[in-house]
């Protein structure tokens, strides 16, 4: 019997309840992702502000957002429910254990996508709807559906869709785009390989399990190492040129150098570590690059609030 059936069985066999069920819809949208839109978001409402913003425009584009987001980690494992099954770090998502059907789940997706696109349209505006509408086109049908099993290259066009909170939260604000959010997505999209290849060097034995060609599973230590180094120096060269393009102020100059000083040495570290034969921890380097996305979006949203 494989791990599927088993955890299908299992799941089965306990009494559902409304609590239950409910936590079941809520992990179809990948709550940890929601996690990651929220500290892209509002940073950058603040900024295209150039202050505070109405509290409701910012609610308002944050439940749509988070649903947009949610709609397409929900299709996303409509369609992979197949591969979670066979991985350990999947293994126990609802639609795998049974706890939601499958065709549940695809009426779930299609119901939080159109609802998003109908309420930022309705709350904020056209442009942060399309957008929108365009982010879950892309991570359901570009990432999951055409690269995601056929090139080591899948997350970094993929990783494309992580990038659209930046560019909504903006023209949510301003009703147009410009300079600044194309540098903050463009500043997202080079972050997105170097945090998601050490990932799969963790579980680079699941990926060839299951056929999926992540670079961590395709490759050595030593050249995702590299690669990562590249894509980290290349994030926080990025990350400069929004000091003289917002402008920023002295607040962001510093974290920029000093936080992503910090992202690239824990990047040359994996490679180090890799290239001397030795265990080359991916998972410090995953970890480090949430922690600097994360401190580097405050700082986008503190700076425009202060004197200097």
């Amino acid at each position: 019997m494989d791990i599927s059936t088993t955890s299908q069985t299992t799941e089965s066999a306990a009494p559902k309840s409304i609590g239950r069920t409910i936590r079941a819809y809520v992990a179809l949208t990948k709550p940890r992702v929601l996690e990651l839109l929220l500290v892209t978001t509002v940073p950058v409402m603040i900024l295209a502000q150039g202050g505070l913003p109405n509290l409701w425009l910012v609610l308002a584009t944050v439940i749509g957002g988070s649903l947009s987001a949610g709609s397409a980690a929900a299709f996303n494992m409509y369609i992979d429910r197949d591969m979670d099954a066979h991985m350990q770090r999947t293994v126990n998502r609802p639609i795998v254990t049974g706890e939601i059907t499958p065709r549940a789940a695809l009426i779930f997706a299609w119901t939080l996508g159109v609802v998003s696109i109908a309420w930022l349209w309705l709350t904020t505006n056209w442009l942060a709807a399309v957008l929108s509408a365009v982010a879950i086109f892309f991570y359901v049908v570009i990432y999951t559906i055409i690269l995601k099993r056929r090139t080591e290259q899948n997350i970094v066009w993929g990783g494309i869709a992580g990038c659209f909170p930046v560019v909504i939260g903006w023209s949510a604000v301003t009703g147009s785009l410009s300079w600044t959010p194309m540098i903050l997505f463009v500043l997202v999209f080079l972050w997105t390989p170097p945090h998601y290849w050490p990932l799969s060097m963790k579980y680079k034995d699941q990926y060839e399990e299951v056929d999926v060609p992540m670079l961590g599973a395709t490759r050595s230590g030593s050249q995702v190492g590299l690669q990562v180094i590249l894509y980290a120096w290349a994030t926080v060269a990025c990350s400069l040129l929004l000091i003289p393009v917002a402008p920023m102020g002295l607040l962001y100059s510093v974290s920029a150098v000093v936080f992503g000083g910090w992202f690239i040495y824990e990047s040359h570290r994996l490679y180090s570590r890799a290239v001397r034969g030795e265990e080359p921890r991916p998972m410090r380097v995953f970890h480090a690059s949430i922690t600097y996305l994360t401190l580097i979006f405050v700082a986008i949203g503190v700076d425009p609030l202060l004197p200097f």
